[in-house]
């Protein structure tokens, strides 16, 4: 199976505070991977420099076969990398298809021009911007909620909005960061089979940071553990579970 990301050694610094330190690991193309640990173990940092936010103190990420230490977000957006965050970033005053739609990479390639004097083939394009939209508003289940401005969603469909704004960009890997938060058991149960749906049938390979184990067990086959911004355990889930590091990472002593 191919390698779709490969981190090797990778360490970021804030002054003397080491918040990642030579962090190792693999995805493979189709995959989901889990990225667990407790409080402060360095994972949303991880996320920020897998997507461009900081850059490496030392270490390589490389993506498709190219280094992108240095690339820009945009950038990476553009090689087919996408997230979500840990606390919400939706747009609330607009609706749930503008949310979508100002992610979708056609609409920032319309020029001026364009603009003003719509062509036929800019209509269409247009068209067709709105319909990749709510196809993945879909997949998510969101499509019969295209004109409910977000800030009157439940957070737990804000969250299914965020994904569908992630996916419309096209992206071959797709970061969710804490996407279960806030939800309850039925919508949590809800969100397992849209991301297996996501990965199955529209071929993405997805790293997961969550806190409930549980819910990672049932979606991740293969599992990194940090701690203090070390990688601790790496594994298939059953072997995780009983491993005496993440045990003593999660209840102390």
């Amino acid at each position: 199976m191919e390698t779709l990301l490969q981190v090797d050694n990778v360490s970021i610094h804030f002054g003397g505070i080491k918040a990642v330190q030579n962090v190792s690991f693999q995805l493979k193309k189709g995959e989901i991977l889990g990225l667990i640990g407790p409080n402060g173990a360095g994972k949303t940092t991880l996320f920020n420099l897998l997507t461009g936010i900081y850059t490496p103190t030392s270490g390589t990420i490389t993506f498709k076969g190219e280094v992108i230490n240095r690339m820009k977000p945009y950038t990476r957006v553009k090689k087919g990398i996408a997230r979500t965050f840990q606390n919400i970033r939706l747009i609330k005053n607009l609706t749930v298809l503008e949310n979508v739609l100002v992610a979708h990479p056609n609409v920032h390639s319309e020029r001026l021009f364009s603009v003003l004097f719509l062509s036929k083939k800019k209509k269409q394009q247009r068209k067709q911007n709105v319909q990749d939209c709510i196809e993945v508003l879909r997949i998510v289940g969101m499509q019969d909620k295209l004109d409910v401005l977000v800030g009157n969603l439940p957070y737990g469909e804000q969250r299914l909005v965020e994904i569908a704004r992630a996916l419309v960009t096209g992206c071959e890997l797709l970061l969710l960061d804490e996407p279960a938060a806030g939800m309850n058991h039925a919508e949590r149960e809800k969100l397992i089979e849209i991301i297996r749906t996501i990965a199955r049938e529209y071929d993405k390979t997805i790293l997961l940071i969550e806190h409930d184990i549980r819910f990672v067990m049932k979606l991740a086959k293969h599992i990194v553990v940090l701690d203090h911004g070390e990688k601790i355990a790496e594994g298939p889930g059953e072997v995780i579970q009983n491993d005496e590091k993440v045990i003593k990472a999660y209840l102390g002593e």
